[in-house]
C-alpha cells in the first residue's frame, strides 16, 4: 500500500506571530483560514475595552485591550497610541517569536493574474529567509528568485548579500494614498499585478506601508516603533511611515537589508478622505521637513544594537525636529520608553543586544 500524502508543515510556524489590530469582529479570518490558521495571532484591540471582539473559532490567538496594555506596561504605557492602528506595536513587544506579520483587518485575499489565491504569509517567509542586495541594484531585481540570478557587471564580492530585516508587500484595489490624492482621484483602483521583489537601495527612504508588512523581529524588532498618533496627538496615519523611515536608516546602518514588492494583498475599504485630512494635514507639512533630517541623518559607529541605534535618533529627533513642533519633544520622550519597555519585556533580546556592542 502507498503511504499517504503527508503535506509539509506550514513555514515557521512555531517561529512567527500575526499581529492584528482591530476595532471590530475579525470576520474576515474566515477568507485567510488556510493561510493563518496554524499560526498564533496577537490581537491588539484599539478604542473601548469593554467592548466585545469575536474571533471565528479554531484560532489560537491572544487578545490585549487598552486595560491589557496599562496593566502590562504601567506608567510606560503611554507610548502605545490610542484610537490608531499605531497600536499594534505593542503586539510586536509582547510576541516572543522571530518573525512578525502584520495585517489590517480590511485586508482580503489577493488573486494573482491566473486567478490563484496569493498565500501571502508565504511569500513574506521566502523573502526574510533570503539575503538583501542594498549595497548594488541587481537589475533582474531579486537575484535569489528562481529563474534570476546576479547580472554581469555584478561584482562578486557582494553577491552573498546581507540579512533581510523587513518584508514590505503591496496592494491591489484600494491604493494606499494620502488625503489630497484620495479627494482628486475617489476612484483610482490598483489593477497591476507586478510580479517583482526587489530590494531598496542602501540610502534610500521608502513610504512604509504597515497593512502588509513582515519582519524579523530579533534583526530589527526594537525600531519598529508606530509612534505617537491618534487620540490626544496632533497627528495620525503616519505611525508606518515614521516606523519605516526609522528603520531604513538603522537598517543601512547595521547593514541589514529591506525587501519590496510581492506579496499583494487586497485592499477591501477606502477611508474617508476628509477624516484622513485632519489626521494628516500637519504632516503634510512637516514630512518636508522629516524627509532631509532622515536623509542627512547619521549614526555613531558605537551604536552596533538596535536599542543603541534608536536612542541615539531619538537624541537627534529632539535635537533638530522639536524646531518644527513641541511634539516631536514628546515623540523623543516615547521613543525612548518605548526601548525602556521593550527591554523590561524583551531581558534576553536586550543583553543579546548588549552582548554585541
Amino acid at each position: 500500500m502507498a503511504n499517504a500524502f503527508v503535506a509539509p508543515p506550514p513555514p515557521l510556524k512555531d517561529e512567527l506571530d500575526i499581529v492584528i489590530p482591530t476595532i471590530r469582529n475579525l470576520d474576515f479570518l474566515e477568507m485567510w483560514r488556510p493561510f493563518f490558521q496554524p499560526y498564533h495571532l496577537i490581537i491588539v484591540q484599539d478604542g473601548d475595552p469593554s467592548k466585545t471582539i469575536k474571533v471565528p473559532s479554531g484560532f489560537d490567538y491572544e487578545l490585549y485591550n487598552r486595560n491589557d496594555i496599562n496593566k502590562i506596561l504601567g506608567p510606560r504605557s503611554s507610548c502605545i497610541s490610542f484610537k490608531d492602528s499605531a497600536c499594534r506595536c505593542f503586539g510586536y513587544m509582547v510576541s516572543k517569536k522571530k518573525y512578525i506579520f502584520t495585517i489590517d483587518d480590511d485586508c482580503f485575499v489577493a488573486n494573482d493574474p491566473s486567478g490563484k489565491a496569493v498565500n501571502a504569509l508565504e511569500q513574506h517567509i521566502k523573502n526574510l529567509l533570503c539575503p538583501s542586495t542594498p549595497l548594488f541594484f541587481n537589475t533582474l531585481y531579486d537575484p535569489f528568485r528562481e529563474g534570476a540570478d546576479f547580472v554581469r557587471g555584478y561584482p562578486f564580492s557582494l553577491r552573498e548579500g546581507v540579512p533581510t530585516a523587513i518584508s514590505h508587500g503591496l496592494w491591489l484595489n484600494i491604493p494606499d494614498y494620502d488625503a489630497p490624492t484620495q479627494l482628486v482621484k475617489p476612484l483610482e483602483r490598483n489593477t497591476r499585478y507586478v510580479d517583482t521583489v526587489l530590494t531598496i537601495p542602501k540610502g534610500t527612504l521608502f513610504p512604509m506601508c504597515g497593512m502588509n508588512l513582515a519582519f524579523d523581529r530579533d534583526l530589527i524588532g526594537p525600531a519598529m516603533y508606530f509612534g505617537l498618533m491618534g487620540d490626544g496627538q496632533p497627528i495620525g496615519r503616519y505611525d508606518d511611515m515614521w516606523a519605516g523611515w526609522c528603520c531604513k536608516v538603522i537598517c543601512d546602518h547595521l547593514g541589514l537589508g529591506i525587501k519590496t514588492g510581492l506579496p499583494y494583498i487586497y485592499h477591501s475599504k477606502a477611508s474617508n478622505p476628509f477624516v484622513n485630512l485632519r489626521k494628516e494635514y500637519k504632516g503634510i507639512f512637516w514630512q518636508e521637513d522629516i524627509i532631509p533630517f532622515f536623509q542627512s541623518l547619521t549614526l555613531p559607529k558605537e551604536a552596533t544594537s538596535v536599542q543603541k541605534c534608536y536612542i541615539e535618533l531619538s537624541k537627534q529627533v529632539k535635537e533638530k525636529l522639536s524646531k518644527i513642533d513641541p511634539y516631536f519633544d514628546k515623540l523623543a520622550d516615547a521613543m525612548v520608553t518605548w526601548i525602556e519597555a521593550w527591554d523590561e519585556l524583551n531581558p534576553q533580546g536586550a543583553s543579546q543586544a548588549n552582548a554585541k556592542a
